[in-house]
């Protein structure tokens, strides 16, 4: 009997737990703290003007778009946020790995700039990385660059970040799912 006991006194411990969770995240969302939206998917298959390899991702800072080659010139383009002047770069990279609800650990130039931000941003709504992660890589060295979502839908199709590129978290979601670790990044 005392298992019993024990296992219902766990069970109704966790159903309150998760509902004291529930309603403090609703309390957040109705005071408008936590992001409610995923952002819009802006995703629309175009014709590119060059052949590429399925699988590689051709970003043009200049138009602030992403588009994920299909099939030769065949692509689905996404809108962008891009770096702000002095933060644009160029160049071929890789995709070196991929992260879920990623954590953020701003990088050491960013904090001279920024002493303020902290050292870690746990996952989560209030996370700057959003929903998805997706590292570009120069050979085996992180390049600190990321294609990544938002959690400030108003910056994509902006020039807005420090070299990373946001997209809002329907888009990335729907990128993480069709990009490979290896694909090649073209940034022009």
């Amino acid at each position: 009997m005392k298992a019993i006991d024990r296992g219902c006194i766990r069970a109704c411990a966790a159903i309150l737990g998760l509902a004291l969770f529930a309603i403090a995240v609703a309390d957040a969302a109705a005071g408008g703290l936590v992001p409610r939206s995923l952002g819009p998917r802006t995703g629309a298959m175009v014709t590119i003007e060059q052949n590429y390899a399925a699988g590689t991702i051709v970003i043009v800072s200049g138009s602030q778009t992403l588009d994920l080659v299909v099939s030769g010139n065949r692509a689905i383009r996404y809108k962008i946020g891009v770096g702000r002047d002095g933060f644009r770069w160029s160049g071929v990279v890789k995709v070196g790995r991929k992260s879920e609800w990623p954590d953020w650990r701003p990088p050491a130039e960013m904090k001279a700039r920024s002493p303020q931000l902290p050292d870690l941003v746990p996952p989560g709504p209030f996370n700057p990385l959003g929903a998805r992660g997706i590292y570009l890589y120069k050979g085996n060295t992180d390049t600190l660059y990321r294609i990544h979502g938002t959690n400030e839908q108003s910056t994509v199709g902006g020039f807005a970040s420090s070299g990373c590129f946001r997209m809002s978290n329907a888009d990335v979601i729907d990128l993480y799912g069709r990009v490979k670790v290896g694909s090649t990044v073209i940034v022009k």
